[in-house]
């Protein structure tokens, strides 16, 4: 099996292999031009989005410096999803991610990973495991989501925190590991923002507008 296809198989292969190489130096010379890009060049960018991921739905926003190790060949976006400045996407296998989904600055989503043994890291061996973030999750600034994961539709990850196995949905989870903290009910139906009372009479105004 080519090294390029055990990028997907979850097996050891080495990244530094020729083929990958040059497919690699492709995708980030177009992940160069897209960071290069004016704020008042929207319409550039989402036609650049479109032809860098694997899939992107619609109107999703991406805020330069956008980082990722294959400019996003292997990240799937659904609609709606939003990511502010320096997220990075270690995008050696795929990362799915669902609609309505916002980064915060700063997160790290990595599916690449390497042995612990040392003889297999002197040679430069990788493995990689998809992560998939379910929709209308929120990652909080700075949170990083290690290889294999699946976080749960509606979930709030704290920020800062590092995510080393699969969150369930609903819920809001914070730490280093990162752990459920409590779930998602009737608290926040009142409250957006510590005593900060959700006022549904202004947001049924802005609907109206």
């Amino acid at each position: 099996m080519a090294m390029k296809d055990r990028m997907h198989t979850g097996e050891l292969y080495l990244p530094g292999d020729g083929e990958i190489a040059q497919w690699q130096e492709r995708c980030l010379d177009r992940l160069y031009e897209f960071n290069s890009t004016r704020p008042t060049e929207q319409e550039k960018r989402q036609r650049m989005l479109r032809e860098m991921f694997c899939e992107i739905g619609e109107n999703c926003y991406i805020e330069p410096p956008l980082h990722s190790n294959f400019g996003g060949a292997h990240v799937h976006f659904g609609n709606n999803v939003y990511a502010n400045f320096n997220l990075t996407l270690v995008d050696d296998t795929h990362i799915y991610v669902g609609d309505n989904v916002m980064f915060g600055p700063g997160v790290i989503v990595a599916t690449a990973g390497h042995p612990i043994l040392p003889e297999l890291r002197e040679k430069a061996y990788q493995y990689n495991a998809p992560v998939r973030i379910g929709r209308n999750c929120w990652i909080g600034a700075g949170a990083i989501l290690l290889p294999g994961v699946t976080v749960g539709e509606n979930t709030v990850i704290g920020a800062g925190s590092v995510v080393t196995r699969d969150l369930p949905a609903n819920v809001v989870a914070v730490g280093t590991p990162c752990r459920v903290l409590r779930e998602i009910g009737e608290h926040d139906r009142t409250f957006y923002f510590k005593t900060r009372r959700i006022d549904f009479d202004l947001l049924a105004a802005d609907e109206k507008e």
